[in-house]
C-alpha cells in the first residue's frame, strides 16, 4: 500500500476549543471583515495592502512584522486597509522543499503535521493579540479550510490550483473574501470560470460529509502575471490587461468585479525589488480611469523585515527563507506613498 497512516490529527472542533479566538477578538473581527466587505463591494473606497513574508516560518519574526505593520495601519487608515500575509502553507512547483509551517514547524526538523496545525493557529493567534489585525493565507488544500475559518480575513486561491474543481467549489461555503490567481498559462478566462464557480451553490463530500453550500459572493480576481511556453514570465499588471479584465467581467455578469494585483512571482519576472514600480504603475491606472477606479481593489506584495532571502538553517532573523522580499524601510516607504498618491 502505497500511503501510510501515520498518526490521527486533532480534529478542527478540537484545536479551536485548545486554541480559541478570545470573544473580544471576535468582535472585533466582525468590524474589520465587513471593511473589508465594503471595499469589494464598492460601498468603500479604501485600497487593501495585502503585505507580508512569501511564507511564515518563525513566529517571533513574523509577529514583530505585524505589530510593525499595525503602526503604520493606524496612520493610513482613512485610505488603506493593511491585511498581513501569514502564509503558513508555500506551495512547491516539484514538490521539494520547505512546504510551510503546517507541515514543519521547525524548517530544520521533518515533518510533523500534528504539532504544525498548533503551530500555525498559535502564531495567528498572537499576531492577533498583539496587532488587532487579521491575516491572509493561500488556501493551498482545501480540506484545512475549518482549521483557520474563524481567524482569517482572506483567502487566495494560487495559479496552480485555481482549475482545480475542489478548489472551486470548497471556496464557494467561505464567509471570506478569496482571491482567484490568473493560472501559469495567463489564461483571464480560467480565473474568472473559478470566480462563477465560487460565487455558484454546490453540493458535494467534504470531510466525510455531504455539504452544500450557499455561494461566495466576494470571490474575485488576482493577477499574478504568466509564464509562456519558453519559460518566460508575461507580466499582466499593465493598463491594457486591466481594461481587458474590466471588459472581460462585463461579458461574465459576476457579483462585485474586483481585482487584486500581485506585484511579485511572474509580474516582477521574480525581481523583489521591482515591486514599488509596480504598484506605482497600478496606482497610475487606477487614478486615470473611472473603470480601472473602481475595479482595482488592491495589491498584494511580498515583504519582510529584512530584505532578500536566507537558506534554511542560516538563521536571519525577520528575513524569507523561501522567496525573496523587500525589506521594512521600503516596506513602510512603499505603504505611505500608496496613501498619498490614492484620490
Amino acid at each position: 500500500m502505497g500511503m501510510h497512516y501515520i498518526r490521527r490529527v486533532m480534529s478542527p472542533d478540537e484545536l479551536k476549543e485548545n486554541y480559541a479566538l478570545p470573544k473580544e477578538h471576535v468582535e472585533l473581527k466582525k468590524a474589520k471583515d465587513a471593511e473589508i466587505h465594503d471595499v469589494l463591494t464598492g460601498a468603500s473606497d479604501k485600497f487593501l495592502v495585502i503585505i507580508g513574508p512569501c511564507s511564515a516560518d518563525n513566529e517571533d519574526s513574523v509577529c514583530d512584522y505585524i505589530s510593525r505593520l499595525a503602526k503604520v495601519q493606524e496612520k493610513v487608515a482613512e485610505k488603506i486597509i493593511i491585511i498581513p500575509r501569514i502564509y503558513t502553507n508555500k506551495p512547491r512547483t516539484t514538490g521539494e522543499g520547505y512546504k510551510g509551517i503546517v507541515h514543519q514547524p521547525d524548517p530544520e526538523k521533518e515533518p510533523d503535521i500534528s504539532e504544525g496545525i498548533i503551530a500555525m493557529r498559535k502564531m495567528h493567534l498572537r499576531a492577533i493579540s498583539e496587532s488587532h489585525i487579521f491575516a491572509a493565507d493561500e488556501m493551498l488544500y482545501p480540506e484545512n479550510w475549518p482549521y483557520v475559518e474563524d481567524i482569517l480575513s482572506y483567502v487566495a486561491v494560487g495559479a496552480r490550483s485555481v482549475e482545480d474543481q475542489q478548489h472551486r467549489i470548497v471556496i464557494s461555503g467561505f464567509d471570506t473574501p478569496c482571491g482567484m490567481k490568473n493560472p501559469t498559462s495567463g489564461d483571464f478566462s480560467v480565473m474568472l470560470n473559478s470566480c462563477k464557480a465560487g460565487q455558484a451553490s454546490h453540493t458535494f463530500l467534504y470531510r466525510s460529509y455531504e455539504v452544500k453550500t450557499d455561494g461566495n459572493p466576494l470571490a474575485h480576481t488576482i493577477l499574478r502575471g504568466a509564464v509562456n511556453k519558453h519559460g518566460q514570465s508575461i507580466a499582466n499588471y499593465h493598463y491594457e490587461d486591466l481594461i481587458r479584465l474590466y471588459n472581460m467581467y462585463q461579458e461574465y455578469e459576476l457579483k462585485n468585479p474586483a481585482v487584486i494585483i500581485d506585484t511579485n512571482h511572474s509580474n516582477s519576472n521574480k525581481q523583489y525589488g521591482e515591486q514599488p514600480r509596480i504598484v506605482e504603475e497600478i496606482l497610475h491606472s487606477k487614478n486615470i480611469s473611472a473603470e480601472l477606479n473602481k475595479l482595482v481593489k488592491g495589491v498584494m506584495v511580498e515583504s519582510y523585515i529584512v530584505e532578500g532571502r536566507h537558506n534554511i538553517g542560516q538563521h536571519i532573523y525577520g528575513q524569507s527563507i523561501t522567496d525573496p522580499c523587500i525589506g521594512w524601510e521600503t516596506t513602510e516607504k512603499l505603504i505611505y506613498r500608496i496613501a498619498d498618491t490614492l484620490r
